[in-house]
This record gives structure tokens, C-alpha cells and sequence, in this order.
């Protein structure tokens, strides 16, 4: 049985606004915790052009194949490889996209470090980096929503939570990524995008 998010099923359609904007040119894109593989199985067809790389933690990769095997999946979807953005070796492929929905406020700080780290090294220059999720500004809270978001967040796993907006941007630069729009979302989400600026 295939697994289920509402979240992707509510989020896509304006990810895929987002992403029109952004993937016109690309052709190679790496997503980054693919979860339920609900989002590539919407968003890849959008973009013949494009081979559409899916990635997760080894546990979930079952219910990504498993979304892969229906026959309404885009052709352009490659089978996902296992990342865990700390301990798996990252692909040995440039990628001219990067693709990442709802993880940095999921995994620890110190993962978050790794995943823009490894985005650095994957991405070619002019290649995008799109983040989407909830993010604070200012070291504050866009919403009372996300404030409760994050307190649930925390109960479940002290690591995890909404993170700054302005720390997420200084590993960004780190890594030799430039920040290119920073688009509002419904329900209090945003949509980051850098570029690899060399």
C-alpha cells in the first residue's frame, strides 16, 4: 500500500507555481527527502525535460517505489537512492536543481549543516537550490500557527523545529549559494531559492 500525506497533496500545486518559475531550463534535479514520493510523482511530469532524481533515508524508500510503480508516474522519475544527508555518501552526479519540501524543520540542526554542505558540493554553478517549509525571520514566528507548529515540533523531538530564515541563509553562503527569491506560500510557508554562484 502506497503511504499517504495530506500536507503533499494540499502543498503541490502551489509548489509547482514556484517551481515553473524557477526549472524551466534545468535538466537535472536531485530531491532531497522525498518522503511518500507523493511530490515527485505530482511535480516531475510538469517538467519533461527534466530527470527528476528522488532521494531518502533507506526506512522510507519502500513507499517511494511503491508510489514509482503506479502507472500514472511520469517516466522522467528516477528510483530514489538512499541519503541520509550525515552518513550516506552523496551522489557522485552534478545536478543543475535541487529540490528539498518540509525537511529542515524535521531533521537536527546538525543534519540541516550537512544537507546544505552536500548541496554545495552537488550543485553546478548557476544550478537552484529550492527549500520549501515554514521559517522564521528575525528570530520570530510569521504566524501563531507556526509558533504551535514548532512547540508540537519540539514535544515530538527537542532537535527538530522552524528554523531562522538568517541561519539558514549564512550555510547557504557557505556553501557558495546566493540567495535568489524568497517566495510567500499559503499557510504560512515560504519557498527559498539560491543559486550556485561557482
Amino acid at each position: 500500500m502506497k503511504p499517504y500525506s495530506e500536507s503533499c497533496e494540499q502543498n503541490c500545486a502551489p509548489i509547482l507555481e514556484v517551481l515553473k518559475r524557477e526549472l524551466g531550463n534545468k535538466r537535472r534535479l536531485l530531491e532531497i527527502g522525498s518522503g511518500t514520493g507523493q511530490h515527485a510523482v505530482y511535480l516531475a511530469g510538469e517538467f519533461p525535460q527534466l530527470l527528476w532524481q528522488t532521494s531518502e533515508v533507506p526506512a522510507m524508500l519502500p513507499g517511494i517505489h511503491a508510489w514509482l510503480a503506479d502507472d500514472t508516474a511520469p517516466s522522467n522519475i528516477l528510483p530514489p537512492v538512499p541519503l541520509d544527508v550525515c552518513h550516506d555518501p552523496w551522489p557522485d552526479k552534478r545536478y543543475d536543481a535541487v529540490f528539498s519540501a518540509n525537511t529542515v524543520h524535521i531533521i537536527s540542526w546538525p543534519q540541516v549543516q550537512c544537507l546544505f554542505s552536500g548541496v554545495g558540493e552537488v550543485l553546478e554553478a548557476d544550478g537552484v537550490f529550492c527549500l520549501y517549509g515554514p521559517f522564521n525571520y528575525n528570530g520570530q514566528y510569521t504566524s501563531e500557527s507556526n509558533a504551535r507548529f514548532d512547540r508540537w515540533l519540539k514535544q515530538r523531538d527537542p532537535l527538530s523545529g522552524i528554523r531562522d530564515f538568517e541561519a539558514l541563509n549564512e550555510l547557504a553562503a557557505g556553501a557558495g549559494l546566493e540567495l535568489r527569491k524568497d517566495y510567500e506560500m499559503p499557510a504560512n510557508n515560504r519557498i527559498l531559492t539560491w543559486l550556485k554562484s561557482h
